[in-house]
């Protein structure tokens, strides 16, 4: 069989593509070189950068501090890994308690209801709070008196109602001819929602979900207010000490090298769903 060989025409349209690919590539580089260098510049020249760079941008504080600032940065990945679990599962069972449509069934329904719109209006840092102070004033036999097991409570809570709407519009994205479908060939109401809605609704709402997790991530900080030892905690210690604000750059940027890939594989996924429903 003959090897197929490009005509003139097309080979033509694929070098004015590569040469315009490489001409916005070299533009989009020189203006944001231009941009860096103008707001470096404006920075540094400005008549408060001394005392700045002093507070904030010291090597040696930084040094000092970056060792215990990651140490609490483990801890903040720890409850990262263990709520990012615990919502998923709150997330989804609250979802499925509010599509149920039977009647015998409307208590769970109304509390899975309620619980969405109590915990999406109150603030997480809030939420922490009520549960790392309030539960163990209550004083009953079994509460965790643990910090960060109270902390992950908290994040899980909050963060398992913002996850339980995602879930639920991803299932009623599925067009209830499926779900008609599937019931008319003797599948009962959990194997449907197991075997053909939510394989579908998961698939739809990976990149939302994603972008909570983002969220989550920077909220565990939010659990230093309570008294676990986590990064900003650690932040804080050394601040207090030496009155240098360089320990929260260093903090600030292990979250930034954490969010970073999270944000970008959202990306590379919401890119992947568009170009399929394109296609």
């Amino acid at each position: 069989m003959s090897e197929w060989v490009k005509s003139e025409r097309q080979a033509e349209r694929e070098r004015i593509r590569r040469s315009h690919a490489r001409r916005s590539a070299s533009i989009a580089t020189t203006s944001t070189v231009v941009f860096i260098v103008l707001v470096v510049w404006g920075v540094t020249n400005s008549p408060g950068w001394p005392r700045v760079q002093e507070k904030f941008f010291s090597w040696k504080h930084f040094a000092n501090a970056m060792p215990d600032v990651l140490s609490g940065f483990m801890l903040n990945v720890k409850i990262f890994l263990i709520a990012e679990v615990l919502i998923l599962v709150v997330g989804l069972l609250v979802a499925l308690a509010r599509g149920i449509r039977t009647p015998a069934f409307f208590p769970i329904r109304a509390l899975a209801t309620l619980y969405t719109d109590i915990f999406r209006g109150v603030p997480t840092i809030l939420v922490i709070y009520l549960i790392g102070f309030g539960l163990p004033a209550l004083r009953l036999q079994g509460i965790p008196s643990d910090l960060v097991t109270l902390g992950i409570i908290a994040l899980t809570l909050s963060y398992g109602a913002y996850v339980a709407e995602v879930f639920r519009s991803g299932i009623e994205s599925i067009h209830p001819s499926q779900v008609a479908a599937a019931r008319s060939l003797g599948l009962s109401h959990g194997k449907t929602m197991r075997f053909v809605v939510l394989p579908q609704a998961t698939r739809r709402v990976v990149v939302p979900l994603l972008n909570d997790f983002v969220s989550l991530q920077k909220d565990t900080a939010l659990v230093a207010t309570i008294g676990p030892l986590e990064a900003l905690r650690q932040a804080q210690i050394h601040v207090t000490k030496t009155f240098n604000y360089t320990p929260y750059l260093a903090a600030a940027l292990l979250f930034i090298l954490l969010t970073i890939p999270m944000a970008r594989l959202t990306d590379h996924l919401a890119a992947r769903t568009r170009r399929r429903r394109g296609a």
